[in-house]
């Protein structure tokens, strides 16, 4: 498999955070995304951000943005398919995601979603943990995504699916399982107490 692209998810609306680019906040003098970029550029082929609104707010990170192709904020698979497009048109098998908030996720995420797709036709991998109640939590804004599928993501889209493990399951998606120890690596910051909580962790 040729080395995938990545697409920086950071098209939600933070509402609790209070609205605005949670990618922006500052973490041990860095911005989150920044934390991200910097774990994300050694995995892939090259690097672009989802984000909504105007894109000369990120002119300083030197990434293409791109948008969200099915209005209305309809979650990560929004984002998903918007990167799928870009990679499309860059001539890429697959493309690898990771959320703008998530500033521990691992450093072996790509080959990790790799060796997992080992054998598929169109390899569908999502991160997980393991967890004690339902046996493993699925990290759906982390995998490893192909491009041949964008139509078909783009039609499940318009016709009202939102779920991205539903989307998943549909196709055999698989899981690539990772520790949660010391703690989870796929803590994201959504409220002014992860933050906190982040500053203790890094």
């Amino acid at each position: 498999m040729k080395q995938p692209l990545g697409v920086i998810l950071a098209g939600g609306q933070a509402r609790r955070m209070g609205g605005g680019d949670k990618g922006r906040l500052m973490l041990d003098g860095r911005s989150l995304l920044d934390h991200v970029i910097e774990r994300l550029e050694p995995q892939v082929a090259g690097i672009a951000l989802n984000a909504n609104g105007d894109a000369a707010r990120f002119a300083d990170t030197g990434l293409s943005v791109l948008p969200d192709s099915i209005e209305g904020f309809v979650g990560p698979l929004a984002g998903v398919l918007a990167g799928l497009d870009w990679a499309a048109t860059l001539g890429a098998d697959t493309i690898v995601t990771a959320a703008a908030d998530t500033p521990f996720f691992p450093c072996d995420l790509v080959p990790r979603l790799i060796f997992e797709a080992d054998g598929m036709g169109h390899p569908l991998v999502l991160a997980a943990t393991p967890d004690s109640e339902c046996g493993r939590n699925r990290h759906p804004t982390f995998g490893l995504w192909p491009v041949a599928l964008r139509d078909d993501l783009r039609a499940a889209l318009n016709g009202g699916l939102r779920k991205v493990v539903l989307w998943s399951d549909q196709h055999g998606g698989r899981e690539a399982m990772f520790p949660n120890t010391p703690f989870d690596p796929f803590f994201n910051v959504n409220t002014p107490e992860d933050l906190a909580r982040a500053e203790r962790l890094i």
